[in-house]
């Protein structure tokens, strides 16, 4: 929790997947939105405010569409509208909480078939990307790079000084 809110005060690049998106959430919604209470069930079952809750169809080894929103950095990664994305997680956001998260400086980068969201980034950051899918697990396959994962790795690469070459 506090490399992530460490990565969105700083402007730091960041992307959270599976576990990664949950947390994103639980600290957004604590840090800049003021849900002192919020968190995760499965750290904490008896939560008060659970914005992480169980999925009502565990996504454990299934693969989706995903629709990309317009003008995010998945969109952007990925060249296309939509992706078919590999999952391996049993917690999301809890529907109840979506109109209390949305557009408080989060937006939705993606969401699937049933317009559940599997993907958020804030607005205004360089690269804060959270996605419930794993696009990590391409590469389990022997597949290319994964373009998000690749675009991550390009701000990260032109956010670090230039190292001076001893002549």
């Amino acid at each position: 929790m506090q490399a992530i809110r460490h990565a969105r005060g700083s402007r730091t690049p960041f992307l959270g997947t599976s576990a990664g998106f949950q947390y994103a959430i639980v600290e957004y919604a604590r840090n800049v939105l003021g849900m002192a209470d919020a968190d995760h069930q499965k750290s904490n079952p008896k939560a008060s405010l659970p914005v992480i809750s169980p999925l009502g169809c565990a996504l454990v080894g299934v693969e989706g569409r995903v629709r990309l929103t317009p003008g995010s950095h998945l969109r952007k990664a990925y060249g296309v509208p939509e992706i078919t994305a590999k999952y391996h997680c049993s917690f999301g956001l809890n529907g109840r909480y979506r109109r209390l998260i949305e557009g408080r400086g989060i937006h939705v980068a993606a969401v699937d078939d049933q317009d559940e969201i599997r993907a958020v980034e804030i607005d205004g950051h360089p690269f804060f990307v959270a996605t419930l899918f794993q696009p990590e697990l391409s590469a389990l396959n022997g597949d290319a790079v994964n373009p998000l994962v690749a675009a991550f790795v390009n701000v990260c690469e032109r956010r670090q000084p230039q190292a001076k070459v001893a002549s």
